[in-house]
């Protein structure tokens, strides 16, 4: 079953430009691994330092293959001191008919 989910984060008051840079770099990246299906960023058209992005993997080893990647400590711990939140808020997503 594909692996979906929605990551949030804020980018501090200044940090926003430089939280777009990172994420576009982070993205290029994502979106050439060979099980990901969707890494679509976006920001909330209300509040614009609010970044969401929408990420799809072929299935659960996709996914971990994702979080094992080299890159992806490195964009964390340049992210961190630019958000507002701890850690990205994350929302895992089912398609319709799968919840239990």
């Amino acid at each position: 079953m594909k692996k979906s989910l929605l990551a949030e984060f804020t980018a501090r008051e200044g940090a926003q430009d430089e939280v777009a840079r990172l994420i576009g770099d982070y993205a290029l990246k994502v979106r050439e691994e060979e099980g990901n299906l969707a890494f679509d960023v976006y920001t909330k058209a209300a509040v614009p330092r609010a970044f969401w992005i929408f990420e799809v993997y072929r299935n659960e080893d996709a996914f971990q293959a994702h979080l094992n990647a080299p890159y992806g400590g490195p964009f964390n711990a340049a992210l961190v001191p630019l958000v507002e939140e701890d850690a990205s808020l994350l929302t895992f997503l089912n398609p319709l008919g799968t919840n239990p």
